[in-house]
């Protein structure tokens, strides 16, 4: 698996809206999957959930967690990201959900009566596949 920083070509892929699966570690070291919205700024990725959700609890309990972005085309072309949670904090006026809503919706987001939480994912190592052969 290559360290980061991921080619330009990767951040070009991770920069538009693609389907993603993001990762965390239950306490019992088992995987946690859930689809997600997400964006890429900066070699991060940004992640927005509801307060409740499990993986937010298991992201604060262990920071290691991954994502794996599927192009929207074509799901034999994807990159994986793996790396740490460093960054947990409130979004108390929705601006990170309603970025990841607009990016992926056109909209803001609808439901503004709950409490959202958005976390940085920065990757330390990644892998692709771009249907032809692993990514290098």
């Amino acid at each position: 698996m290559p360290a980061v920083p991921v080619p330009p070509e990767l951040g070009d892929f991770l920069s538009r809206p693609n389907p993603a699966v993001v990762a965390t570690l239950r306490p019992d070291g088992s995987p946690h999957t859930v689809p997600t919205w997400y964006d890429w700024e900066d070699g991060r990725v940004l992640l927005n959930m509801d307060e409740s959700r499990l993986r937010l609890r298991f992201m604060r309990r262990d920071p290691r967690a991954a994502l794996t972005v599927l192009d929207e085309g074509s799901w034999y072309s994807h990159v994986s990201l793996l790396g740490r949670v460093v960054s947990i904090e409130d979004d108390p006026d929705l601006a990170d959900i309603d970025r990841l809503a607009v990016r992926y919706t056109g909209s803001p987001f609808r439901r503004r009566d709950s409490r959202r939480v958005s976390a940085w994912l920065e990757p330390e190592r990644w892998h692709g596949w771009s249907g032809a052969g692993p990514l290098r």
